[in-house]
């Protein structure tokens, strides 16, 4: 959600601070602002406009910009509408502290109606501008230092945040600390970066430190890093190494990072199978399951939590799992999951999927399941982020940052991942005959080289997405592991075009949709040639009877569909469990070029951020 960034050493603080925001535009934003304890009279400019960076950089453009300290950041509403007394940073009532906030401080009401008892006046509607008031207020009373009023504070505080503070009269110093959203410290030479996550940070340093929950950094120039917790007790900072490459942060030449992430799939789906697929294409081993396969083993079922495009790709999960593992298996969305009683315990194993590893509800629901004893995996792409610590054992889908907001290398990745999770486990339990086994893992290793030929077909999927821009509703259809793919696909178009569609069983068509169908209606059907082809063909025919629009996805060669289809996108053939590997890809495209064909901002559709940190 919000994006955090911070600087403090002997460079000008700004300039890095604004290309931090940029780098996390992806993360969505309303409004950006930025406070710096200038170089000249160490006064605390505050400066936030409405709007995206650029906004922020015209409103600095005769301001002092000046200093060597600084904090920044881009707001998603929550409390409180877009505008620029609403945005971060936010003073104190002396204007000495600026703090910036992303989460949600729950019980804000009652914190906000005893500082106004106390004399105490709000600027803005945020929850956010009711902490810093709140730390100043312990801090005034108690004559204390900013750490320990920010103990206080945080102490009586429900919610999540991590937070970033500066001090008018201390400007070698930040405090910084997290509950339940994310915050890392890079640590450079005689130098600090701060970030919600560590894309604005790799530009400076590869060495940074992931705050625990309710842990506090304190950050003074020309110091050791020290970390404490809420009650001061010091724990020794656990630094990591990241490994990340400043090209895969920029566009490389594309209009979007979209469309550059679905053309980086093919090379994204062979650095998540490196090291576990072999070349020969004989053998799958993720050391996660090899090194808990008796807990695996002998698990009464799997339950899988997961939001969004991951609970997309947790449904084919399901499939997988139960088709070659004979293991029964639950896909949950994390949100519901958390908020409900359920019925976990030691015999259960809880798969957690999420791109960032810092989706609110996913991390909640991995805690609950904890609490419970299950045996929790987590399958993430970010490296080093909140779920992944969380978990017991788990596997990275290694695809790179993911920049575009709607998620298209990710949900590959993950569903990579989940095949080799189901192939890997039914060798051990041995309820995969060795030639189907050997079968799927050749086939997995020609999945790469397929998707190439699917991107071929990216100029013809652009030319017709401009036949749909009038559209104003969509229905996907889907069988077996095209179901997901369906609904996968309908989520895209309507993250990033604004079109209505909704993705169904092709079967559940009848008790219902059908209803919709109209020549008006564009239906996009998922016809591969596997064991429910005959199913779904019945299904475009009684679309077709209707005066539907049909956009059939087919396998190359097809010649029934292919005749009573409007549309046909031809894709290389493969096997019916690695399908959604490849029938994803046209979608994908689809998706992009009408929302590019509406003049939409694709990158940061509107209302969306990139990680869902907070409810």
């Amino acid at each position: 959600m919000c994006g955090i960034v911070g600087y403090i050493g002997s460079r000008e603080a700004y300039p890095i601070l604004v290309k931090g925001l940029k780098r996390l535009e992806y993360r969505g934003y309303d409004s950006a602002g930025v406070a710096l304890i200038s170089n000249a009279d160490q006064q605390l400019n505050v400066y936030k406009a409405k709007g995206k960076v650029s906004e922020l950089e015209s409103f600095v453009e005769s301001k002092d910009i000046s200093g060597k300290i600084g904090i920044a950041h881009t707001r998603w509403a929550t409390h409180g509408e877009p505008c620029s007394a609403n945005a971060h940073p936010h003073y104190s009532s002396s204007e000495t502290l600026a703090l910036i906030h992303n989460g949600i401080i729950e019980n804000y009401a009652v914190l906000k109606e005893n500082l106004q008892a106390k004399g105490y006046e709000f600027k803005s509607s945020t929850d956010t501008e009711v902490l810093v008031q709140l730390i100043e207020y312990i801090k005034v009373t108690n004559n204390l230092d900013l750490l320990t009023a920010v103990q206080l504070a945080l102490q009586e505080v429900i919610g999540a945040y991590a937070i970033a503070v500066v001090e008018k009269d201390h400007p070698e110093q930040i405090i910084a600390a997290r509950k339940s959203s994310p915050l890392v410290v890079g640590i450079g030479e005689d130098e600090y970066f701060l970030a919600s996550d560590a894309t604005p940070i790799v530009e400076y340093t590869d060495k940074v430190v992931y705050l625990n929950d309710e842990e506090i950094a304190v950050i003074n120039r020309g110091e050791e890093l020290k970390i404490v917790d809420l009650h001061n007790v010091e724990i020794t900072p656990d630094v990591k190494t990241v490994v990340m490459n400043i090209g895969q942060l920029e566009k490389g030449g594309y209009p979007h990072f979209m469309l550059k992430e679905i053309f980086e799939q093919p090379d994204c789906i062979l650095d998540c199978m490196r090291g576990r697929v072999n070349v020969e294409g004989t053998n799958v081993v993720l050391s996660a399951v090899i090194d808990h396969k008796e807990r695996l083993i002998k698990a009464k079922r799997f339950v899988i939590v997961a939001c969004g495009t991951s609970w997309h790709a947790a449904l084919i999960g399901k499939h997988l799992i139960e088709s070659f593992c004979r293991i029964p298996v639950e896909v949950e969305y994390a949100s519901e999951f958390r908020y409900r009683d359920p019925v976990i315990d030691e015999q259960d194993v809880v798969l957690a999927i999420s791109q960032s590893g810092e989706t609110a509800d996913t991390l909640a629901a991995v805690e609950l399941a904890k609490s419970r004893g299950a045996f929790i995996y987590g399958i993430c792409n970010a490296i080093g982020s909140s779920i992944p610590r969380a978990t017991n054992t788990g596997s990275y889908i290694h695809v790179g940052p993911e920049i575009g907001v709607a998620s298209t290398k990710a949900f590959t990745g993950q569903v990579t991942v989940l095949t080799m999770l189901a192939l890997t486990l039914a060798k051990e339990k041995n309820t995969i005959s060795e030639k189907e086994y050997l079968e799927i893992v050749q086939e997995l290793n020609h999945i790469p080289e397929k998707m190439k030929q699917v991107l071929e077909l990216n100029k013809q999927i652009a030319e017709l997405s401009k036949i749909f821009t009038y559209a104003h509703n969509f229905i996907y259809l889907g069988r077996g592991y095209s179901y997901p793919v369906a609904l996968e696909g309908a989520l895209k178009l309507k993250e990033i075009s604004y079109i209505h569609a909704e993705g169904y069983p092709a079967a559940e068509m009848k008790h219902g949709p059908i209803a919709l169908i109209d020549a008006e209606m564009p239906v996009v059907v998922i016809a591969t040639h596997n064991g429910l082809y005959e199913k779904v063909l019945s299904n475009i025919q009684e679309i077709k009877a209707r005066k539907g629009k049909v956009i059939a996805i087919v396998s190359e060669g097809d010649t029934i569909i292919k005749n009573i289809a409007d549309i046909c996108i031809e894709l290389p053939t493969t096997l019916e469990c690695l399908d959604p590997l490849i029938t994803t890809v046209p979608l994908q495209m689809l998706a992009y070029h009408i929302a590019v064909c509406k003049g939409m901002d694709v990158d940061q559709p509107r209302n969306l951020a990139k990680s869902v940190t907070v409810e």
